[in-house]
């Protein structure tokens, strides 16, 4: 996708980025049960969720006041050398254009509509992830047609891991494209581990496979060892 791998848009997966920023929350001593739920608590401030993917783990609200860590017993990823794009996709995919953290937060509250069902991005998790991108640890990427946002994806990036969230479209193809996109430029990054949380039908179409949480935990701790090395140089 030569179209998608400006060094602009390869940049933006190469930021720096700082220390990590201070929590409260130790999640070292967080036992990993054999249950898709480890935790219950805590807060989504930058340092807390930073620390919780850094440990395999991230949030999502079990109601109005309950906030849940989920660490699956069977996790989805996306091999980033084994993305299937099918001969319908690839022909519509230059139908659209791709840009990267434009819109991050109108990514996050089209992905949140409650027009789609079993949404569960609220405002409190729209605000902490948009303070996550604005210093530097989360991504989105947006596809347009007629100047129109049609479809998006995001996640949180730290060091060669990034965490898909969820995704979104409002024309046929724009979030396959979205994810097709994506993956090529944490590809070109240098990115290793791409994170789905859980497969569905719809991502095992698109090459996400099942692995058990040691098998993500031990990739994990691989893709926090160096710092990305690539350089766009390298890609253009």
């Amino acid at each position: 996708m030569p179209w998608v791998l400006t060094p602009e848009n390869i940049n933006a997966f190469n930021r720096p980025q700082s220390e990590d920023p201070e929590t409260e929350w130790n999640f070292d001593s967080v036992p990993m049960q054999d249950d898709d739920l480890i935790a219950i608590g805590a807060n989504l401030e930058p340092g807390t969720l930073i620390q919780a993917y850094r440990h395999g783990l991230f949030p999502m609200p079990m109601d109005r006041k309950k906030l849940g860590w989920w660490s699956p017993v069977t996790r989805g990823i996306i091999p980033l050398d084994a993305v299937h794009i099918s001969r319908s996709l690839q022909k519509n995919l230059t139908q659209f254009s791709v840009r990267v953290d434009t819109c991050f937060t109108d990514v996050m509250k089209a992905c949140g509509s409650s027009a789609r069902p079993h949404g569960w991005i609220n405002n409190e998790f729209i605000d902490a992830y948009t303070l996550l991108h604005r210093s530097g640890w989360a991504n989105s990427v947006e596809v347009f047609l007629d100047e129109q946002l049609v479809g998006g994806i995001y996640g949180v990036r730290i060091g060669r891991l990034f965490a898909g969230e969820s995704m979104f479209h409002t024309h046929t193809d724009a979030s396959k494209t979205a994810l097709v996109a994506l993956a090529a430029l944490l590809d070109a990054a240098g990115v290793v581990l791409f994170d789905v949380q859980w497969t569905t039908e719809h991502l095992k179409s698109l090459g996400a496979v099942d692995i058990t949480r040691d098998s993500y935990l031990r990739l994990l701790k691989e893709a926090q060892k160096s710092p990305i090395l690539r350089q766009t140089e390298t890609h253009g």
